[in-house]
């Protein structure tokens, strides 16, 4: 895909060495920015092979709310998130629980009854918000909304997380009758993360656009720091020789977004070239 061969030679052209708490330097640019037109096929970059299984389970488990990775590693045989878990699977309150069970905290009246009286007191109570369905909900009543937002950074609960949300905050934006969405990503990892986070993303819209009755529009993605790490140069500089072949065709069951599956994603006319091995910079 252009867009991605773009983006990394401008890295590798403009970029400048940074050390990281990783321990492997990157080649880092500041503020990248590409976007595909949806309509022209799914974004799951042909010269190299993207594992689509993974993309989409990575996707479904973002939307199950959970604080471990279980349903990925020991139901589903998926292992891209084995490397920051716990031995038990726990990863803390990142993706899934900040997307569909964000914490917040309100005020309510509570009675404290004792010794033959009752007193009504105000106090502050824990609770939970799922803005992925709050986001479905706008686009059907005020889909002319600004501020369909969903947020994947809580600064409260960072020493709780075992990665810090790379893809920190995505936004819904309806144009004549198209489902355009924006990532913002505060950190972004060229050779590995980059590719998944533009298809997961890019299913996202497409299941939600069908939900809401929308077509797809645009997946528009901003990266403040893209890097690439410096042993995946010379595997970049080999991707980059390969030619762009046409995009495969994704095909999601008309389904809601929490009913989905993974046999309601059918990938059509995927012919990629070989995989180029990466290693994950932990």
């Amino acid at each position: 895909m252009k867009q991605y061969h773009d983006l990394v030679r401008n890295v590798l052209e403009n970029g400048v060495r940074k050390e990281n708490r990783t321990g492997t330097d990157t080649i880092s640019n500041f503020s990248e920015f590409y976007k595909v037109d949806l309509s022209e096929g799914f974004p799951l970059l042909t010269t190299k092979k993207v594992f689509f299984k993974s993309v989409v389970m990575e996707l479904l488990w973002y939307l199950r709310g959970e604080n471990h990775i279980r349903w990925l590693r020991d139901e589903n045989n998926v292992h891209i998130w084995d490397a920051w878990a716990e031995e038990d699977g726990h990863v803390g309150p990142i993706y899934p629980v900040l997307w569909r069970k964000f914490p917040y905290f309100e005020k309510e009246t509570v009675c404290f009854e004792g010794n033959g009286s009752a007193l009504n007191k105000e106090v502050w109570v824990r609770k939970e918000f799922d803005q992925v369905q709050r986001a479905i909900d706008m686009l059907k009543d005020n889909p002319n909304s600004r501020r369909i937002v969903v947020s994947a950074w809580h600064p409260g609960l960072l020493s709780e997380m075992a990665l810090p949300p790379c893809h920190i905050m995505y936004i819904f934006n309806v144009q004549n009758g198209k489902l355009n969405c924006h990532l913002t990503q505060r950190s972004g990892d060229i050779a590995l993360g980059i590719p998944f986070n533009m298809a997961c993303y890019s299913a996202l819209t497409m299941a939600i656009a069908q939900e809401v009755g929308l077509e797809p529009g645009t997946f528009a993605h901003t990266i403040v720091d893209a890097h690439i790490y410096v042993n995946h140069v010379d595997g970049l500089k080999e991707q980059l020789k390969r030619e762009p072949k046409e995009l495969p065709t994704l095909k999601i069951a008309n389904k809601p977004v929490d009913e989905l599956a993974f046999e309601d994603f059918t990938l059509e006319n995927y012919d990629p070239d070989p995989v180029i091995k990466f290693e994950v910079a932990v």
